[in-house]
């Protein structure tokens, strides 16, 4: 799916810097000095291609190259300075998409931070309620064995060992245990 629309994209910054590339024919055509400078920059361009050409194929380098006419710097220009419209549009959307990302990154982390926190605030109350419910259930079972009550007090001892499963059956992932939030 990337793929094509990338093709297409591409397409499409071509065939706009084709009107571009046009207009720069047309300055150079009337301004004698911008025509000089795009073919300088034509003149650099075919000396410095065509010394790494020759450096890759391994053939002198020494040799003198011989410039381009008039016409086809102009052209050659126009075209380079096409491709650095494409290229340099591309890069901006290149950097545009990295920067969109990574603020969709941080503002995800932000979320499960925040996501984090709260959890972390539910533990600390759950704890809080599970010490709670701890302190009623000795109250209960000193209470029982003033009285004599020995089935009460198996009978708490079961409501406790209840508790501690719930807790720790109701929040696994997230490292809540009956043995990280109290012990009996």
């Amino acid at each position: 799916m990337v793929l094509p629309l990338l093709k297409l994209g591409t397409l499409a910054l071509r065939t706009l810097s084709k009107p571009i590339a046009a207009r720069l024919k047309k300055e150079a055509r009337l301004y004698p000095k911008f025509r000089n400078f795009i073919i300088s920059i034509a003149q650099a361009n075919h000396r410095i291609t065509t010394t790494m050409q020759r450096r890759i194929y391994g053939h002198a380098t020494d040799v003198g190259i011989r410039p381009l006419n008039e016409e086809k710097a102009v052209q050659a220009a126009v075209d380079l300075l096409g491709e650095l419209f494409v290229f340099s549009v591309a890069g901006a959307i290149v950097v545009f998409e990295v920067q969109r990302n990574s603020r969709s990154e941080a503002k995800k982390e932000e979320l499960c931070r925040k996501e984090m926190e709260k959890l972390r605030l539910r533990d600390e109350a759950l704890e809080k309620e599970i010490k709670g419910l701890q302190s009623k259930i000795q109250e209960l079972e000193q209470l029982a064995r003033g009285k004599g009550l020995a089935e009460t007090t198996s009978l708490l001892a079961k409501v406790r060992g209840k508790v501690c499963l719930y807790i720790t059956f109701l929040d696994p992932t997230y490292g809540i245990t009956s043995g990280m939030l109290f012990s009996f």
